[in-house]
């Protein structure tokens, strides 16, 4: 039983998807954990990255879709960097202000429709196929993708300004008496943490071919659950092994998830490349509802032949659904 669900494919993609989803987490390890910062944009923040990046590609722009979702990642941090530092709002209600508006523009953004298909157009993986091949090139584009990101992320927390917005986290007013703006390290630690959230909105949007207007639910969490989980395996230290122990959390996101909706092939489908997932709170939700609706059908149906009232139709039936 265990040989049929844990394959190599599901291995597979759990190693793609979770590579993709630590961008998010990366993202909630600077505004968290080191600006202090509960940043609640994160969902509607993913679904704009994912809808820039999906425009750009139908373009024939795959690249440069990468690039705008990252660059408006760079403008939702700023927005939301403006609310907390210029007027004063609290930050986990200027994440719900910026996430509530991100849904119309996510919205305006993909042309006022729900969804965006990438079937007939180029992504990086497409490309990654032709110059790789073999049945890993997805996550060794990946991975170049989230290497490159860690090495400029560690780099960047090692400068003077990223030694600012560690220390803004730590005590603000410290840094306010060295002559150095919170106001400015809050803003750019937003923009950067922002900035990596649409990059991983994209990189989801050309690894599925698609784009759904809701795809960015839940994103905020299963990344605090990622950064949580990492710190836990990895523990303290310095900050490339922090951020190492970030992305090791991630590999957990498709298994908690959510599951194919066909048991026999979790992830991927062959034929078309399309990702099935369900979150799995909600598929134990519908089977619920789904085994109550029938039990109150046949025990209906009983009652009106007159029957009685025990349980065996009823798992039987149960059983076929």
């Amino acid at each position: 039983m265990l040989s049929s669900i844990f394959t190599v494919s599901l291995a597979q993609s759990a190693i793609e998807l979770g590579c993709i989803y630590a961008l998010v987490a990366l993202a909630l390890f600077v505004s968290f954990s080191i600006l202090n910062i509960a940043d609640l944009s994160t969902d509607g923040c993913f679904t704009l990255g994912c809808a820039v990046c999906a425009m750009v590609t139908l373009q024939g722009h795959p690249f440069l879709g990468l690039l705008a979702a990252t660059g408006a990642g760079v403008i939702s941090g700023f927005v939301t960097a403006f609310l907390q530092t210029r007027l004063g709002v609290e930050s986990i209600l200027a994440g719900i202000i910026v996430n509530t508006g991100l849904y119309t523009i996510n919205i305006a953004v993909m042309g006022f429709s729900s969804t965006i298909n990438l079937f007939a157009n180029d992504t990086i993986f497409t490309l990654a196929k032709d110059k790789i091949g073999g049945n890993w090139y997805e996550i060794i584009a990946i991975l170049i993708v989230i290497l490159i990101v860690a090495v400029i992320l560690i780099w960047f927390l090692g400068t003077r300004l990223g030694l600012s917005i560690r220390a803004t986290g730590d005590n603000a007013f410290m840094v306010r008496a060295s002559s150095i703006s919170p106001v400015f390290t809050i803003t750019v630690g937003l923009c950067v943490a922002n900035a990596m959230t649409g990059l991983s909105g994209g990189l989801l949007a050309q690894y599925q071919r698609s784009c759904d207007i809701n795809i960015g639910t839940g994103q905020v969490t299963i990344a605090l659950a990622s950064l949580i989980i990492g710190e836990t395996l990895v523990g303290k230290g310095h900050v490339a092994k922090r951020i190492f122990g970030v992305i090791l959390g991630s590999c957990h996101v498709p298994f908690h998830r959510g599951n194919c909706t066909s048991i026999q092939c979790p992830g991927r489908m062959p034929e078309t490349g399309i990702i099935h997932y369900r979150s799995s709170s909600d598929f134990s939700a519908v089977s619920e509802q789904k085994a109550a609706f029938a039990k109150t059908n046949v025990r209906q149906s009983q009652k009106k032949r007159g029957g009685n009232l025990d349980n065996a139709p009823i798992n039987r039936y149960i059983k076929n659904l």
